[in-house]
């Protein structure tokens, strides 16, 4: 590894990162983000000794997509992994190679949920057991230990065909079977038999499983290896799969929470008063009717706050870890997650709109130098996106920001208590074409797309395939009932932020590889080496340029 530390631009503190996300985790299911119930005092903790910025967004509410654009530092219609399933192809640079050319390490530890481009490196010969192979096969990251964590398993064999690290740990420790993820850790017991969590109904039962042999704290012992031999300067990405479905938590987290504790749906039968066409798709499909059931609900929230309180305790591990052995003083922590989920909200399940609960996302950032000092336990309402992660890494590292080819910002300036000129929009992209909506609307795939932009206080979705769009206020309707598309009374915000979409779909994306300075650089170069077309009789130019063209002519050979 390397031995170059790397400095930040502000100050000589070696720096690691320790960025940890949690998939499916909701920006209000935490107690420093206002929920009723559920404590959770390690995140708060984070919250505390850094910056919470309350206006995160991702960049597609649906997994694959969002971490690619975590990723990579970049929108989905640039990099173009639009789906779960859809490869980040061959090229496209990751948080991993701007780390790395800062001086920085850059390891995973847990879920991507990447589909590398096994075509292109075929057709460029990369090698997926060679280094570069490996890395554009794992999203830009070197591999602590990978597991995306769905080990599900049917008649047509398993959903991921690759091997699974925990699955392996599980048959270590004596749980038998094929497949003891789902036999074990998602599921528990009734009468002597497998209690699915698949299955909702099986949500209140404890997992049959010993809670330090979980997901949570497996994922955790296995950072914990890491940060032990980890030389720096480092960055870690630590991924894990909860609270995302399957909805089973092990003892004591399965009856932490009871039906007391689960808020009424947030909903409104006017949203079901002609609907825009995407939304009344998704209101109607299965998952979406599942969670209008409060009988669902009653089980499921509680087994998700479980979840979160496991991840909380979990995280605890990890701060008093960094405490212990005196790494907290030089170790970057970000808390966040990959997109939220509906529970019933709006009439939806899962993800996938544009909703608070769908495409905001918690963000903590913990900064241990000085320069952060002024901003502890502070929050931040700037309009923020998960595409500003790599940037954010890449300047806390001393690096460089390629700004030519990462399309975020750097949060640096808002942690260390500056006021920079900031977005006046956030974007977000979905391309449900391969998702039974696009069926029941009977769209081709290039029409099955959605666009989100959002001012901090109008919201505006946009469809392809001829539908009107939506549009929400949410100063005066923070609920997002009213969808104030179904009239012409705001056309005006409609037109203004339309003309916000066109603005960014004019943005320069794809120029990547030259940046402004080395166009700067070429400027006039070519006429320093001769090339020096349209002149009339060369006063139009330096005496200079013009001296290998000028002066006595050679003798012609006969």
């Amino acid at each position: 590894m390397s031995t170059n530390w790397a400095v930040a631009k502000t100050g000589s503190q070696r720096l690691n990162i320790l960025y940890i996300m949690y998939d499916q985790l909701r920006f209000d299911y935490l107690s420093c983000t206002g929920h009723p119930h559920l404590k959770t005092p390690n995140f708060d903790r984070v919250a505390a000794m850094g910056v919470r910025f309350s206006n995160a967004y991702i960049q597609s509410p649906i997994c694959g997509s969002s971490r690619m654009s975590s990723y990579t530092g970049r929108y989905v219609s640039s990099h173009g992994a639009a789906n779960n399933g859809f490869p980040l192809r061959v090229g496209e640079l990751t948080m991993g190679d701007h780390l790395r050319k800062a001086g920085m390490s850059c390891w995973l530890i847990g879920k991507t949920h990447m589909a590398a481009d096994a075509e292109g490196m075929a057709r460029l010969g990369l090698a997926p057991d060679s280094m570069i192979g490996a890395r554009q096969a794992e999203c830009g990251f070197d591999v602590w230990i990978r597991d995306d964590g769905l080990w599900g398993h049917g008649p047509d064999g398993f959903y991921d065909e690759r091997r699974s690290p925990y699955n392996e740990f599980l048959k270590s420790k004596g749980y038998e079977g094929e497949n003891p993820w789902a036999d074990f850790a998602n599921a528990g017991v009734e009468d002597g038999q497998i209690a699915s969590g698949w299955m909702f109904q099986n949500a209140d039962k404890p997992a049959n499983i010993r809670e330090e042999h979980s997901e949570t704290p497996w994922l955790t012992d296995r950072t914990i290896d890491f940060i032990d031999q980890a030389e720096g300067p480092w960055c870690a990405h630590v991924s894990y799969i909860k609270p995302h479905w399957p909805f089973i938590v092990p003892a004591p987290y399965h009856n932490f929470y009871g039906a007391n504790h689960v808020p009424a749906p947030l909903r409104h039968d006017v949203e079901r008063e002609d609907p825009h066409p995407v939304y009344g798709a998704y209101m109607e499909n299965a998952i979406s009717s599942a969670f209008q059931r409060e009988e669902v609900r009653q089980k499921v929230i509680p087994a998700y706050m479980g979840l979160i309180k496991q991840c909380d305790d979990q995280l605890g591990r990890l701060l008093d870890y960094l405490d212990q052995t005196d790494r907290m003083k030089d170790t970057m922590i970000v808390l966040t997650s990959d997109h939220g989920d509906y529970l019933g909200d709006h009439w939806m399940g899962e993800k996938e709109l544009f909703h608070e609960q769908s495409v905001k996302v918690p963000l903590i950032v913990y900064d241990p130098r000085p320069e952060a000092d002024g901003t502890r336990g502070t929050v931040c309402d700037a309009l923020v996106e998960s595409i500003d992660m790599v940037p954010t890494f890449v300047e806390a590292a001393g690096g460089k920001v390629a700004d030519h080819i990462l399309e975020g910002r750097s949060l640096m300036p808002w942690i260390e208590g500056q006021t920079p000129a900031w977005r006046d929009y956030a974007i977000s992209e979905y391309d449900y074409s391969a998702m039974g909506a696009s069926v029941k609307l009977g769209l081709s795939p290039k029409d099955a797309r959605l666009f989100m932009v959002f001012d901090g206080r109008y919201k505006l979705i946009h469809a392809e395939g001829g539908f009107r769009p939506m549009l929400f206020d949410l100063v005066q309707d923070p609920e997002e009932f009213h969808d104030l598309a179904k009239g012409d009374a705001h056309q005006a915000e409609i037109d203004r932020l339309y003309g916000c979409l066109a603005e960014w779909g004019r943005r320069l994306s794809q120029r990547v590889t030259k940046s402004d300075d080395d166009i700067q650089a070429m400027r006039g170069r070519s006429g320093r080496r001769g090339i020096l077309p349209f002149l009339y009789d060369g006063s139009e130019v330096p005496e200079e340029l013009i001296q290998k063209y000028v002066g006595p002519a050679p003798k012609r050979p006969d």
